[in-house]
């Protein structure tokens, strides 16, 4: 979607992906096949191009660096990226500059792992601190007896435990910072997950102004920290108390951020843009309210795939259907999102709404019910 829209504003855009029919095929100018932690498809990638920008935390830090040694300019820079892309060096550069986050502690060994657990009380949140998203890297420890499954779970990888935050209120909100030092933000959002993947994000908000101040502020203190340029995604909880503490951080436009297209007077993908260019970055205002809604594969489904019911969709006033243009579902692979923007909007009931609405069925049992 960043792709999208540079080519909105006449910009040349190369892109970076495993697959040649990837999403961003439709609309990029040169789609080059290979890795995103390929160095030398990175660094040739980095010689057709004046900026280095990417969407997703699995780039190569050291082939980056690489580039910011020669020159190039990479937006966010390799240092951020390695910050962020470790859970437990992402944690400690939070609590190292005085941000609020859960308690947490890098596992040793077993012994340790079950002392650590012991003085946060279970559950218990094990993360690995690498390769994981969507909640993939998470294991809710409820018990002293589960402490080996776990760390047998994420055998060969580094872990950390991280106190469980009984939340209220899951929230997030995005930030841009560009060369010059402008930090520009965006309304604050209010998350709801399921099995730790994003369902619906629910614009504005609905927390009181005092809180909003809050996770605004931690925001900013965040992007000023880490001096980097682009857009941040930072999630966060709200606790009984009202005390806000930082979940996790994005480098990049993220999920909860996709409302913006509709409901923003600048969207998530265009201020990371402006941001990387250094343009102007008035603050983003909100439009309407909105709804975001994320489409999902089927749990129990894996493979090419249709989509129906979009008829019904657009039968919802103040609809705008997005599908990223995956070639294969998985389950829970986010294949598109619908967002609904209005006034008085019922997040419970335009979720049943769009649930009814939307099938997702493999290429060939739909080629089987029309024959």
């Amino acid at each position: 979607m960043i792709a999208m829209e540079a080519k909105r504003m006449f910009m040349k855009v190369i892109v970076l992906d495993p697959s040649l029919d990837c999403p961003a095929s439709g609309v990029a100018d040169i789609v080059m096949e290979g890795h995103f932690s390929d160095p030398e498809k990175i660094y040739e990638l980095s010689k057709k191009v004046d900026i280095v920008t990417f969407e997703i935390e699995l780039a190569n830090v050291k082939a980056l660096e690489r580039l910011e040694e020669e020159g190039k300019i990479v937006y966010p820079s390799s240092k951020v990226l390695q910050i962020i892309q470790n859970k437990y060096r992402q944690k400690k550069f939070l609590r190292d500059n005085k941000i609020n986050v859960p308690d947490f502690e890098i596992v040793e060994n077993e012994e340790q792992a079950k002392r650590v657990c012991k003085s946060f009380e279970f559950p218990v949140l094990l993360k690995a601190c690498e390769d994981s998203y969507d909640g993939r890297g998470n294991y809710l420890i409820r018990s002293e007896g589960e402490v080996g499954q776990a760390l047998q779970f994420f055998s060969g990888r580094q872990c950390m435990l991280e106190k469980f935050v009984r939340f209220r209120k899951e929230i997030s909100i995005m930030i841009a910072r560009n060369p010059s030092g402008c930090i520009s933000y965006f309304p604050v959002v209010e998350n709801i997950h399921e099995d730790h993947i994003l369902i619906t994000t629910i614009v504005p908000a609905r927390i009181d102004d005092k809180v909003k101040r809050k996770a605004i502020d931690m925001a900013v203190r965040t992007v000023e920290s880490l001096e980097s340029v682009g857009i941040f995604g930072i999630e966060m909880f709200v606790d009984d108390n009202d005390e806000v503490m930082i979940n996790e951080i994005a480098p990049r436009p993220h999920n909860s951020g996709h409302y913006s297209i509709e409901a923003c007077s600048i969207s998530q993908f265009e201020q990371h843009l402006r941001a990387i260019l250094n343009l102007p970055m008035p603050k983003p205002f909100l439009l309407s309210d909105a709804v975001m809604m994320n489409i999902l594969g089927p749990h129990d489904l894996a493979g090419p795939y249709a989509i129906s019911g979009i008829r019904g969709l657009f039968s919802i006033p103040g609809c705008h259907l997005h599908i990223y243009g995956k070639l294969e579902t998985k389950p829970k692979r986010k294949l598109g999102h619908v967002t609904v923007v209005g006034s008085n909007l019922d997040p419970t009931s335009l979720k049943y709404t769009i649930e009814d609405a939307i099938r997702i069925e493999l290429l060939h049992q739909v080629s089987k019910c029309s024959n």
